[in-house]
């Protein structure tokens, strides 16, 4: 061998904005407590990290010696801190302003604590677009690690990869780094000597380095890796292998990037690693696409067509999942609002900047867009910026404009306590109910989807064979008994006073009036009106004497199917939880008590309802198995018209609970 290899080692480690500080707290405890501690007792490992700097504060605060032993192996050189956008959002999924101020908040901060400013950059989930690099480079970043996938997508063999190449936009310049995906599906899943020994081959191939960087929860969080990295030693044995190997060397990132050259210009697609390109996949797409892979890779020809069949990119779960769709619209809107006022408020940029955080806009291996937890720290930031924006410039009270970009217009109407929204869809309903002083958004729920993986559910657990761990791509398992029936999915969107008359759907209503909350179709005007905190629903009915009107409220509510949620009947009796079902006759008033949100729905009806109520469940993967996750309470409020000319009025009133 005429030369070591060098090993370019980094972990990346984020938790969502939102997510329990219980669950950020063991992952610190199984996972990157144990890792800093381990590699802080061999200073001649050389190593990247990086942390998102809405983690790095978090842990910062709660962990400081901990994180301390990080800046102390970055002033000695050991090891390299990557930035990124701030709160990890996926930089070409937000305006050009906020890339770079997302970028700079990181940078600054990692200065400011460890006094190296950081010259690489993680990209979140590795999503290229060539539209990032002026604000890469513009903020001093000299070179990002994206997917070797990304590179064979030009034509590159793997004997070319083991360098850095160059990219340009505009004449703008931006090193690239190609991550080893043989190297990511070794770690830490591998025995430690088997890695040695692979990592020795690409030095006897002549390699000049293996790039590797991906996330650090796989090395303690994942199922069964905190007992296999640290309980059984694989990663003390891996760093003891590579340090006495003579044929391996480590170094950070940016070591590597002044010693060598350039490999040449290269101009990548848009893409993310391999996995993602199927994920944003609808069904049955995601199926012909997973089928022809596993074809292909069946008849031996995986590796050599792979580069060629590239599935979906990630801003395909934009327009795959509405949901996700009107939340990232509703940031960019409120982000161009922003950028209007002259030196905003840092509360009002950091609400924003919280609201850009990847995870709750996309689905995959993890919750992500499923997790109503997640969702709900998006909505809050924006409601919270959305209400200081208001104070600080005014808008018109209802505005109609095709927000979401799916050629229905929304009309938006607006008090100072509340926020209703509907779409001319025909359905007459509503899709986004916000209360300002909750700070909530009562219509965020997430309608039953038909997902690629829901094929899986029935199959045996599956078990690993040889030596090593399982990764969680392979597992399947599940957390929750699951039937059939919990994946039907959705005919309608899960919004908020979806009608029926005897039963079948109305989807015919017309919007006379774009900026007005007014609906009509035969026999039913429609209305909706803010006043104060009560949003008031009005059916004007002619000619369905005899006839059974229906409406369904799609509420979503932070304490899900939790002991903290509740419905109360006008008596003040407690029939059960929203986890549970509920059934009351001839009633005309409910009130649904969440202690988590710290607020209440009082519902009152002008004429005698059958009510029911039935927890919303949706089916989705996670690294630990299948779930089921309650997403909304669904109420249905029953009616039978008495007269041929009828007006019938439902009050929902959002408040605090005192």
């Amino acid at each position: 061998m005429s030369r070591p290899v060098t090993l370019l080692l980094g972990v990346h480690a984020h938790q969502p904005v939102g997510n329990f500080p219980e669950v950020i707290e063991d992952a610190h405890q199984r996972c990157y407590k144990p890792f800093l501690e381990t590699l802080h007792t061999y200073p001649d490992f050389r190593f990247a990290a990086h942390f998102s700097g809405w983690l790095l504060d978090w842990l910062r605060e709660r962990h400081p010696d901990d994180m301390e032993r990080l800046a102390d192996m970055v002033r000695r050189g050991q090891a390299e801190l990557f930035s990124s956008g701030d709160t990890e959002p996926v930089l070409a999924a937000i305006p050009q302003r906020d890339r770079i101020g997302q970028l700079a908040a990181l940078n600054d901060k990692l200065a400011a604590w460890t006094g190296v400013g950081p010259t690489g950059a993680w990209l979140t989930e590795r999503v290229w677009e060539s539209s990032v690099v002026p604000a890469l480079a513009g903020t001093g970043i000299r070179y990002v690690t994206v997917d070797d996938y990304h590179f064979f997508c030009t034509g590159k063999s793997a004997d070319e990869l083991d360098g850095y190449f160059s990219t340009e936009e505009d004449g703008t310049r931006l090193d690239l780094f190609p991550i080893s995906e043989a190297l990511r599906y070794r770690l830490p899943f591998s025995p430690a000597h088997e890695v040695v020994a692979w990592l020795e081959a690409q030095a006897g191939r002549g390699q000049a380095a293996a790039v590797y960087f991906d996330d650090i929860e796989k090395f303690g969080i994942w199922p069964e890796t905190h007992d296999w990295v640290y309980g059984r030693g694989w990663l003390k044995a891996l760093i003891e292998g590579v340090l006495a190997s003579p044929h391996i060397v480590t170094a950070t990132y940016a070591d590597f990037h002044a010693a060598h050259p350039t490999r040449g210009l290269v101009y990548l697609p848009t893409a993310s690693y391999s996995e993602m390109n199927e994920w944003t996949l609808p069904m049955p797409a995601a199926a012909v696409y997973a089928r022809f892979l596993a074809a292909e890779k069946a008849a031996g020809r995986g590796e050599l067509h792979r580069p060629f069949v590239r599935g979906g990119i990630w801003r395909n779960f934009l327009s795959r999942y509405p949901e996700a769709n009107w939340m990232h619209k509703r940031m960019q809107g409120l982000s161009a609002r922003l950028a209007e006022i002259p030196d905003p408020p840092q509360s009002l940029v950091d609400a924003l900047y919280r609201a850009q955080a990847n995870d709750a806009y996309w689905h995959g291996l993890f919750g992500g867009l499923y997790l109503p937890h997640l969702r709900r720290a998006v909505w809050d930031n924006l409601i919270a910026l959305e209400a200081e924006l208001d104070t600080l410039q005014p808008r018109p009270s209802a505005v109609a404009v095709d927000l979401d970009l799916d050629g229905k217009t929304e009309c938006l109407a607006h008090n100072a306590a509340l926020q209703a929204a509907a779409r001319d869809d025909g359905l007459g309903a509503l899709h986004e109910l916000t209360s300002y002083p909750l700070r909530h958004n009562f219509g965020d729920t997430l309608r039953r989807y038909r997902e690629h993986y829901h094929e899986r559910i029935g199959q045996a657990p599956s078990e690993h064979r040889g030596d090593g761990i399982a990764s969680a791509h392979d597992i399947v398992r599940c957390k929750h008994p699951i039937t059939p029936e919990d994946v039907v999915p959705d005919a309608l969107p899960r919004a908020i006073c979806l009608d029926a008359l005897d039963g079948a759907p109305l989807a015919d209503y017309v919007q006379p009036a774009p900026a007005h909350l007014e609906f009509r179709r035969p026999g039913i005007v429609k209305t909706y009106a803010l006043y104060g905190t009560t949003l008031a629903v009005t059916w004007q009915l002619s000619g369905l004497a005899g006839r059974r009107l229906t409406t369904s409220l799609n509420l979503a509510l932070p304490s899900c199917d939790g002991f903290l949620g509740r419905y109360v009947l006008a008596d003040g009796r407690i029939p059960g939880g929203f986890g549970q079902p509920l059934d009351v006759g001839a009633a005309t008033a409910l009130a649904l008590e969440d202690g988590i949100l710290g607020g209440r729905v009082d519902i009152s009806s002008s004429f005698s309802a059958i009510i029911r109520g039935r927890p919303v469940h949706t089916v989705s993967q996670s690294e630990a198995g299948f779930e089921k996750i309650m997403q909304a309470t669904e109420l249905r409020f029953d009616w039978l018209i008495p007269d041929e000319h009828f007006t019938l009025q439902l009050q929902l009133t959002l408040m605090p609970q005192p």
